[in-house]
């Protein structure tokens, strides 16, 4: 028995050796370094660029920031009717523009729930069987 699986295992090898030769499955695999070229840099024939001179103003007199909210947000272009129509639905039209400075102000009425609320929602699953009412203590 042990013969026979050491003959089994040994021509397992070399079937599987066979495979790798020539004359098994030919794999024609492309080069990979011939694949595609790349053509070499230059610099277009109509570069007129010219560098600033020291000490002068810059030429652009578009704002960074502008710019960047432009290509952010679409600048002045009209909003489509999908768009439109959820922004009516939301309350566009009545909502208050500078809200984060309005939740900031000192003067917003804000109510402290101290650790009520992190207690209900930190507390485990079940059925209520085993709740119990607590009386909260004084603060000194």
């Amino acid at each position: 028995m042990r013969k026979m699986a050491s003959i089994a295992t040994g021509l397992g090898l070399v079937g599987m050796l066979a495979g790798c030769g020539s004359t098994g499955i030919n794999r024609a695999r492309p080069d990979e370094f011939a694949v595609a070229r790349q053509a070499p840099l230059v610099i277009p024939p109509d570069f007129s660029l010219v560098p600033p001179a020291p000490g002068t103003a810059p030429t652009s007199t578009a704002n960074p920031n502008a710019q960047a909210l432009d290509a952010l947000f679409g600048g002045s272009a009209a909003r489509s009717a999908s768009e439109t129509a959820t922004l009516d639905a939301a309350g566009g039209d009545s909502s208050a523009a500078g809200i984060r400075s309005d939740v900031g102000d000192p003067g917003t009425a804000v109510v402290d729930k101290a650790g009520t609320t992190r207690d209900i929602v930190a507390a485990p699953e079940g059925d209520g069987q085993d709740a119990r009412a607590t009386t909260p203590t004084p603060k000194p």
